[in-house]
């Protein structure tokens, strides 16, 4: 399999590094419920792209659902908060997300979820990150992807107007407030073609 972006989404020589998180832009939700988005914060998302794919030892997993057991629909990774991560640029970014969201969150983030959606057959179904605190506790989940660009969909528990970010190529977006309670996201299946997706996910401890 050729994990790897092809034509314009790699960055030509470019270095890995972040960018300043500002103008980072705040949409709230309500019911205390807000995003946080920042496009591009990453640069050099496509030569990281190259090494997670490559590096990352990614698992197939599978899980019950209802009656059976079935192929989770991408491949997943992680890192626990005393595991390296695996390259320092996302070190850097978990570090630079703490200190920015200190006086919100007031506790650092910790852990780092990888997931890799290889195919628009890849997805994530609608769900909140509600297992541990997160079902209980207002907290907040950071999401930075690299790769192409998937529709990252959320939508008020219970129904309701759903909203869609394009997520890829360095693109941050942080959910806080109630919203793991009060919202749910997805990245649904998609028929269009689409190149491969990798996001990280960055939460504090006892959040999943």
């Amino acid at each position: 399999m050729n994990h790897g972006l092809q034509g314009s989404l790699l960055d030509d020589l470019d270095d890995i590094g972040l960018r300043s998180l500002a103008p980072v832009q705040r949409t709230e939700l309500g019911a205390g419920a807000w995003i946080d988005t920042r496009p591009g914060w990453l640069k050099g998302a496509g030569t990281l792209f190259d090494r997670l794919s490559r590096e990352v030892p990614w698992q197939a997993e599978r899980r019950r659902m209802y009656d059976r057991v079935v192929d989770v629909p991408r491949l997943l990774c992680f890192y626990d908060e005393a595991d390296p991560l695996p390259h320092e640029v996302l070190t850097a970014a978990r570090e630079a997300l703490t200190e920015h969201y200190a006086p919100e969150l007031g506790e650092p983030f910790r852990t780092a979820g990888l997931c890799y959606y290889r195919t628009g057959r890849d997805s994530v179904a609608w769900h909140g990150d509600r297992i541990g605190r997160g079902d209980t506790e207002d907290t907040m989940v950071a999401i930075l992807s690299v790769g192409a660009p998937r529709d990252l969909l959320l939508r008020p528990r219970g129904g309701g107007e759903t909203l869609r970010y394009a997520q890829g190529l360095g693109d941050l977006i942080v959910m806080g407030g109630s919203c793991q309670r009060t919202w749910e996201h997805a990245v649904p299946k998609t028929a269009r073609p689409v190149g491969p997706r990798i996001s990280i996910q960055f939460r504090p401890r006892n959040v999943r």
